[in-house]
């Protein structure tokens, strides 16, 4: 019986995922980036259950991404870019108006990336 060369590489790609993945990848783990608006808020008691304020390097994902208030995504860092500059920010609460890929940060987080006046910049950003 004669097996085809694809039939095997199939087994073989399989078998080395298989043994790669140990554990579920979170939505943002299974992509490089994602690429939205940056906006920012009155920072306070958050949805992970932290207080902070406007002058700490904080930000609140879409409620899509954050699954709730025991996300897994809480306290996490995030790597942010604009035109402008780049930051690194805690995941501390979640964004009901947020679209997947939009971050909504504290005032002084959205300085490093654009001017306050802007309200809302393009940026890309990954964990």
């Amino acid at each position: 019986m004669q097996t085809s060369f694809s039939a095997i590489l199939s087994v073989i790609v399989a078998a080395m995922v298989g043994a790669g993945q140990t554990a579920p990848v979170s939505n943002i783990q299974a992509r490089n980036s994602l690429s939205g608006d940056a906006t920012y808020y009155d920072v306070g008691l958050g949805s992970c259950g932290d207080t902070s304020s406007d002058d700490e390097m904080v930000a609140a994902l879409s409620s899509s991404l954050m699954d709730g208030s025991n996300s897994d995504l809480c306290g996490k860092s995030i790597s942010v870019k604009s035109s402008s500059g780049s930051v690194t920010l805690k995941v501390v609460d979640s964004c009901p108006g947020c679209s997947k890929g939009d971050v909504d940060m504290s005032k002084a987080a959205f300085k490093k990336l654009g001017e306050l006046n802007q309200g809302r910049i393009p940026i890309s950003w990954s964990l």
